[in-house]
């Protein structure tokens, strides 16, 4: 099975799969994180390269437009690329909280402004007392996420 192709695994039924032995899927599953992170490497080369090749292109035609960020076009050849410097901003969470507290103060609904989350860090709740976990349990709802399997050699 250590010659198998992705083609090949893929053309094979899950079902099919899944009746092999746990050495079998263990071969394959270690196979599959080789073949991912050399794509990721691949992809993370190329993409390298093209902002070796396109940044600066990029850069001048977004300061000719009057902007730092956002999308531009230009072709090279027959080929058209699309330059993509996406904005990233990030906010002092302990700045906006002090502005909703004098917002709010100042008698208007600071949801008016900012978006107000809660969250609760499941280890500490868990670790409250029964009584508070029980007047927050309402608001909980728990959800599963996707199962994983990790597989590795019994050391004999």
């Amino acid at each position: 099975m250590s010659t198998v192709t992705a083609d090949q695994l893929l053309a094979t039924p899950a079902s099919e799969l899944a009746q092999g032995s746990a050495e079998t899927l263990l071969q394959l599953k270690t196979r599959a994180t080789e073949w991912l992170a050399s794509a990721k490497a691949v992809d993370s080369h190329i993409d390298h390269a093209l902002s070796l090749r396109y940044a600066e292109q990029a850069h001048q035609l977004r300061l000719a437009a009057g902007k730092d960020t956002g999308v531009v076009h230009f072709d090279d050849g027959t080929v058209r690329i699309t330059a993509e410097l996406p904005k990233k901003v990030e906010w002092d969470q302990a700045q906006l909280r002090d502005i909703t507290r004098r917002i709010a103060a100042g008698g208007e609904d600071p949801g008016e402004y900012v978006e107000i989350g809660y969250r609760v860090a499941e280890g500490k709740y868990n670790a409250w007392p029964e009584t508070l976990r029980q007047a927050f349990a309402p608001a909980r709802t728990l959800k599963t996420g996707k199962p994983t399997f990790r597989l590795s050699l019994v050391k004999e």
